[in-house]
């Protein structure tokens, strides 16, 4: 009797360092969108520095330099409204008061270090980039190492300065001052207690105690990337801006999915799942359909505005999750767009995926093969299995698949369509230890020349249709 209490004490207190350690993660990420303000800010600065080194004579070519720092600024307060107001609905799943650093978890850094790789595997509570700009799993451990301190900036004095914006001409900057300084007038937790205006005028009220700056981390400016991140794929998924990439991207999955489930029925639709789905517009569209489309995302910013009743999502690793029993057979269509070079074992996601097919169900992919753990210098132990498109494409036939449709697409990710930077990459079927390097001379008489592309927005896209076999039946 004794020993089912104490297994009974273990594992609450293992439950309680599961929920401290989530909150101090969501502390964290808030943190990071909260800290982009002064970060953005203080990058302004860095470029008026600099405008300010420069000979009078050079200066004077330059005399529009001072309005494009001020349409920086412009940007910046318009993203921090976007930001703040994001925050402003969201409602945390967990109790966000709470003391994670006080006496009661006194075992959560050595919780934290076991459950270190878990953490880095789970997509649903990070923000990160990877070196191609897609988003994937962050490295705790590295992401800590360069932690920083950080002043926050009033989010309502934004919100009222960007509402300005709309109404008047372009401002000088944000809450920057003549030498460019950002003003730190308030303490979060007053502008979380007043009222504030949209750009439309409605007003609204932000009592979230959990917006405290006293709860908030100082955060590696690494986080404030993955901010930025975050805010570029918003634009892929939701605006309009992005619609060409999305047209690219998810048009030709939609019209694939259009053609081999025609006999569509509402009471009973096809059930499609849509692993590292990013912001969920993909299987929004596939929810449109008329299908049941699963996001085993959690990091969903779009709310909940035309989500069907079969759209559903799942946060965790997609290992973990769908490796389970209950799973096998039962999906009829998967969908994997910009997601399979995101594993460390590529394998294993096609071997998981054949299992939770149906017979003759099938498997839409789009998306390079950049593996996103190939470029983790000093991490010798970091797996990554980094195969050839024609290996990927043996694995999957071992598996059981048949290929129906196969094509390259070229396409972007992200990509910023005014930018000078628009780099061409060529598919790496043929030189299956060379996927992270692009062939700068790859038929020229001289030697081969690598280079590791840090900065990436082009991609050559495979993308196919397999389908699972049926199995025969005597």
């Amino acid at each position: 009797m004794s020993g089912e209490i104490e297994e009974d004490e273990e594992r609450r207190r293992e439950r309680k360092l599961e929920e401290a350690l989530e909150v101090k993660s969501l502390r964290r990420i808030i943190s990071a969108y909260l800290n982009y303000p002064e970060a953005a800010e203080e990058d302004v600065r860095r470029y008026e520095r600099s405008f300010k080194k420069l000979p009078p004579a050079h200066k004077a070519l330059l005399l529009h330099y001072p309005l494009k720092f001020q349409n920086l600024r412009r940007c910046i307060s318009m993203n921090s409204y976007f930001i703040f107001s994001m925050l402003q609905a969201f409602e945390p799943p967990l109790d966000m008061s709470q003391d994670v650093d006080g006496c009661d978890y006194p075992h959560l850094e050595n919780f934290e270090h076991e459950h270190c790789h878990s953490e880095e595997r789970n997509a649903s509570s990070c923000l990160s980039a990877s070196t191609s700009g897609r988003m994937c799993c962050s490295n705790h451990a590295q992401a800590c190492s360069q932690e920083r301190s950080c002043v926050m900036s009033n989010p309502t004095a934004q919100l009222q300065e960007v509402q300005s914006e709309h109404q008047l001409a372009p401002i000088p900057g944000s809450s920057a001052g003549p030498a460019g300084e950002v003003e730190n007038n308030k303490e979060i937790s007053e502008c979380c207690g007043n009222d504030a205006t949209d750009s439309n005028g409605n007003m609204f009220s932000s009592p979230h105690d959990w917006l405290d700056p006293s709860l908030q981390f100082n955060v590696p400016l690494v986080d404030v990337d993955k901010v930025r991140c975050i805010i570029r794929n918003i634009v892929r998924d939701w605006a309009e801006e992005g619609k060409k990439e999305r047209d690219q991207c998810y048009k030709p999955i939609l019209e694939e999915l259009d053609a081999l489930f025609p006999n569509r029925s509402k009471d009973s639709p096809p059930a499609c799942l849509v692993p590292g789905a990013g912001l969920g517009r993909l299987a929004l569209e596939i929810s449109c359909l008329d299908s049941s489309a699963q996001l085993p995302l959690a990091f969903v910013v779009a709310g909940s505005a035309g989500i069907n009743e079969g759209f559903s999502m799942c946060g965790g690793d997609f290992v973990e999750v769908y490796n389970d029993s209950s799973q096998i057979g039962f999906w009829d269509a998967v969908v994997t767009c910009f997601f399979i070079d995101t594993a460390h074992n590529i394998i294993e996601y096609i071997e998981i995926i054949s299992r939770i097919l149906k017979e003759g169900g099938v498997w839409i992919n789009f998306g390079p093969l950049l593996y996103h753990f190939a470029d983790m210098y000093g991490q010798e132990d970091e797996m990554s299995i980094e195969l050839s498109l024609e290996d990927v494409k043996k694995i999957a036939f071992h598996y059981g698949f048949e290929l129906e449709k196969e094509q390259i697409v070229e396409t972007t990710y992200t990509a910023n369509p005014r930018s000078m930077m628009q780099v061409s990459f060529p598919t790496f079927g043929e030189f299956p230890f060379l996927s992270g390097f692009i062939l700068l001379n790859p038929n020229g008489n001289g030697a081969l020349l690598l280079r590791s592309p840090s900065k990436r927005n082009h991609y050559h896209a495979a993308f196919w249709t397999m389908r699972k076999k049926r199995t025969s039946t005597v």
